[in-house]
């Protein structure tokens, strides 16, 4: 017996299949982030073709997790610091 899902989820107009084992919830919130973060970069720059658009969402979809890591980072430290 299989944990993983299945669905389709549509990002920037585009339907794909997923497979997870994440919830579909959670599946369907990371399309729909993907999807938000297309759509705020097209907007800015309505010239790009969808293969550059793709590359640069993802760029900032790591940006974003990368800082979100190295404030984590920087907390767990500071809580690693303070216990006696």
């Amino acid at each position: 017996m299989s944990n993983r899902n299945r669905m389709n989820v549509e990002i920037y107009g585009q339907s794909y299949p997923i497979v997870g084992k994440a919830s579909p919830s959670y599946m369907r919130q990371i399309a729909g982030h993907v999807d938000t973060k297309m759509r705020e970069i097209a907007e800015n720059n309505p010239r790009l073709d969808v293969s550059r658009l793709a590359v640069l969402s993802a760029v900032n979809i790591a940006d974003e997790y990368m800082r979100l890591k190295q404030e984590y980072d920087e907390l767990l430290h500071l809580i690693e610091d303070e216990q006696p």
